[in-house]
């Protein structure tokens, strides 16, 4: 099934629509798309999540592959094929990627190397399409090939473990498709000497490693290379035995080329990969920490590709929130904690629905941007939230906060009480929780040793404390949205 983002004219609260902006008119369509290929294990990586839900440096693997894509020159459609069980958290991630993209092309075109006035607008959001994936990975990327659209002439199909591939790697494979019509795969030369060994152990011979080369992705072809292909092999009985896309095209005697690939474009299959990824990361964000520490009071700022930097005379601000629920004497009220929904255990009572973890983030939120707190904002009395879920208040706080004129720097939620045991959940409820907020999400769980009316299974306590720091200049709104007086409602987005 194939789910487009794009909001629907008007979604009930708490139905999990992700409102992402939709392509401008004035924009012609993509020619070239993205399929990112989500559906994978994460068994190698000894992590009960799929793959591309692990998180690395908090936010998931996904998130970080979108990001090159959405930094590329070139306007694409962007496919991500997930698990099944998991489209609702990658269409998540996706707008929050969708939202970070627009706030970072803002702020990069906000000024220039000399801090002239932008000449230019951001480029515009991709569109986004959420697929669910297949049993094997031919399938998923049959499946992402159905919801092309009918523009797209080019097709890359990218991992999402290779999270850390740059944008211009696959700017380099597009470019290299249209001018010569072929197949491309970007690789590395091969610098380890490769042995030929018998089941025995024995050496049977030292291969050639100047013909070899490492491939990676993203792996680009013409759309109507990539069909016939597939059409070919799956009639030649090869569709499953072919995991490889270049490969496939190869079988079906089309021409596939190699160009230079990036270090960077790396899989990230085990444990050592992912710490490679986080040491990669870390070292980068030292860098430009140690890039911006160098500045001086009134030097000018060096040229970067990033956001522009907040005003000195804001810093960050923290908040906390605390909310208590009680559990419902009725066993058909739904358990939802956490933005998830627990089945078979007794859900918590409350106007909307009861979701602790949820409650006190946005108390958190809205007290460090100063905006007062769940009550004064949604109130009680409001039927529009009756029986709403956790996302549609988060969704709601985090456009207010943005509003003041601040983003979310990160969250930690520690959730109190006897049950649900949430440790088994705990990947997927900060990969959900992270997706809304588009921000890193920590969630600990604990008991009371039996004290107290959580320690005696009456109810669930969560509290929550956020970091969030100052809006570059450009993306502040330059007329603030309206925040609700006490007592009042506020203009949700999915209402415009």
């Amino acid at each position: 099934m194939t789910d487009f983002l794009v909001p629907p004219a008007a979604p009930l609260p708490g139905d999990g629509v992700e409102p992402v902006s939709a392509l401008p008119v004035d924009v012609a369509p993509p020619t070239a798309a993205v399929i990112i290929v989500a559906a994978g294990s994460g068994t190698r990586l000894g992590n009960a999540e799929p793959k591309a839900f692990v998180l690395l440096q908090m936010r998931p693997l996904l998130s970080h592959a979108l990001d090159t894509i959405f930094g590329m020159r070139e306007l694409v459609q962007i496919i991500v094929v997930a698990p099944g069980d998991r489209v609702s958290d990658a269409r998540a991630i996706a707008a929050q990627a969708a939202r970070r993209h627009d706030v970072l092309a803002a702020a990069a075109s906000s000024t220039t190397s000399t801090g002239a006035a932008p000449t230019s607008s951001p480029v515009p959001s991709r569109t986004v399409t959420i697929v669910a994936g297949g049993r094997t990975r031919q399938d998923s990327v049959e499946l992402g090939m159905d919801a092309l659209l009918p523009s797209v002439d080019i097709v890359l199909v990218h991992d999402a473990a290779r999270a850390l591939t740059p944008a211009a790697l696959c700017d380099d494979v597009v470019d290299a498709v249209r001018s010569t019509g072929h197949g491309i795969i970007p690789g590395l030369p091969v610098v380890d000497t490769i042995k030929r060994v018998a089941d025995s152990g024995a050496i049977l011979g030292t291969v050639d490693r100047s013909e070899l080369s490492a491939g990676q992705t993203p792996q680009g072809f013409p759309r109507a290379m990539l069909a016939d292909a597939r059409a070919w092999t799956l009639q030649n009985g090869r569709f499953e035995a072919l995991t490889d896309d270049a490969a496939l095209v190869a079988d079906a005697g089309l021409p596939v080329n190699v160009i230079p690939g990036h270090p960077l474009a790396f899989k990230i299959t085990t444990p050592e990969d992912l710490e490679r990824a986080e040491v990669i990361l870390h070292a980068a964000a030292t860098t430009t920490h140690s890039a911006d520490a160098s500045v001086g009071p009134g030097a000018d700022a060096p040229a970067s590709d990033g956001p522009a930097a907040a005003p000195a005379a804001l810093l960050p601000r923290i908040g906390t929130g605390l909310d208590v629920h009680a559990f419902t004497s009725d066993n058909t009220t739904e358990l939802w904690l956490a933005g998830l929904y627990w089945p078979g255990e007794r859900g918590l009572s409350g106007h909307s629905d009861g979701d602790v973890a949820a409650h006190a983030i946005c108390d958190a939120l809205l007290g460090a941007a100063g905006l007062g707190d769940i009550g004064s904002i949604f109130g009680t009395a409001d039927p529009r939230f009756s029986g709403a879920h956790g996302d549609v208040f988060l969704t709601e706080t985090v456009r207010l906060v943005a509003a003041a004129g601040y983003l979310v720097g990160n969250v930690s939620v520690q959730i109190i009480g006897n049950r649900p045991r949430f440790t088994p959940r705990r990947g997927e409820a900060e990969t959900r929780l992270a997706g809304i907020l588009s921000a890193p999400v920590n969630i600990s769980a604990t008991t009371t040793d039996a004290l107290g009316f959580t320690g005696r299974g009456e109810g669930v306590a969560a509290t929550a404390t956020a970091l969030l720091y100052p809006a570059p200049p450009a993306v502040q709104p330059t007329a603030p949205a309206r925040t609700p007086e006490p007592g009042q409602t506020p203009d949700l987005n999915w209402e415009a």
